[in-house]
């Protein structure tokens, strides 16, 4: 049969082709899709030619392993949709089950059984859309580490940002702060359950901040900061924000993008620690008694909690796709997520 696939022409290009899908192979399965997501991080990095030549697609994807950013590509990789065909060697009760997938954005695809994730039972498809995401949200969480009592600030407020801010909501934290220049995300970040939220734009709500993180006190500032906006220049505000020995998460793809950040005086004699977080792996230290399975698990967990779908600002048809980018390109500050409906 014949899909409708996401191609990335060049730069601030795509569009849809009608492909002819592979016959189905012992333990396969044929999936149509009902919904997909974009990534306002990495994958607009693609749509504007930001990522490094030689960076290879995220591990994930299985239609683009091993493949550098060379233009025509696919990408995305959060993908919901149902089973409707299955090869030989794959039992018939798969027929009509709802499956999470890492798969660029497609009206259908044909995987490997072992590269489908079931829904639990209950969880709505728009929610099961953010299972990427959340996965990536619990993995910077883990590699904080936040402890009992501690301060936190969240910079950034896209979808990441709120993901981690909804989890972050769960721990006996002793403060919980965002940082967002978008109005409607700091209400949504609200929502999440942060308790104050700050512009970075206005120096006036920094120094606010600041203030209620006694950072000229002893045993002042924040004691983790998740940088999650995107912009290498947040790296100095981070900086600024953190306590002696404070922990600094960078869970920002950068792409090609860079800035000058100060690592003078502050950041030398409070001896801080930067984090590269990267949700492809597990952390070294939890590898002994965590795997993907036990991450995802508690991921879905995360999404019965927080229903991530309240953060969906936009459902557009498969077709619109190049709107769906423009939009996303233009006036990031209208949207949060935007998925893709693929029903009839």
């Amino acid at each position: 049969m014949k899909a409708q696939q996401l191609y990335f022409i060049e730069p601030h290009q795509v569009e849809i082709r009608e492909q002819q899908l592979p016959p189905l192979q012992p333990d396969q399965v044929l999936v149509k899709n009902l919904y997909s997501a974009i990534s306002a991080g990495t994958e607009m990095l693609v749509y504007r030619g930001q990522l490094p030549v030689s960076m290879s697609l995220d591990e994930n994807l299985t239609a683009s392993e091993a493949q550098t950013i060379n233009y025509p590509t696919q990408y995305g990789y959060a993908c919901v949709g149902r089973v409707v065909e299955v090869g030989q060697g794959v039992g018939a009760d798969w027929v009509g089950k709802a499956v999470f997938s890492f798969q660029p954005h497609a009206s259908h695809y044909v995987c490997a059984l072992d590269r489908i994730i079931p829904l639990p039972e209950g969880v709505d498809p728009k929610n099961a859309v953010f299972l990427a995401n959340m996965e990536t949200a619990v993995n910077l969480v883990q590699d904080g580490n936040p402890r009992l009592g501690e301060r936190v600030v969240v910079l950034g407020q896209g979808i990441v940002g709120l993901l981690v801010s909804s989890a972050l909501a769960e721990f006996p934290l002793a403060d919980l702060y965002a940082v967002e220049s978008i109005d409607g995300r700091r209400k949504l970040a609200v929502q999440a359950g942060v308790q104050a939220t700050f512009s970075p734009e206005a120096e006036s709500e920094i120094s606010a901040l600041q203030e209620k993180l006694e950072l000229n006190e002893v045993c002042g500032g924040a004691d983790v900061v998740f940088e999650l906006t995107g912009s290498p220049a947040a790296l100095n505000l981070a900086v600024d924000l953190s306590a002696y020995s404070g922990r600094i998460v960078v869970g920002s793809w950068y792409g090609t993008k860079s800035a000058e950040i100060n690592l003078g005086e502050r950041f030398h004699r409070n001896r801080m620690t930067i984090v590269s977080s990267q949700v492809s792996t597990i952390a070294p230290e939890l590898s002994g008694r965590w795997d993907k399975a036990r991450r995802f698990c508690v991921a879905w967990g995360m999404i019965n909690k927080c229903h991530p779908a309240q953060f969906i600002s936009h459902c557009l048809e498969f077709a619109k796709a190049g709107e769906a980018y423009r939009l996303l390109d233009d006036s990031p500050q209208d949207t949060t997520q935007i998925i893709f409906d693929y029903q009839d």
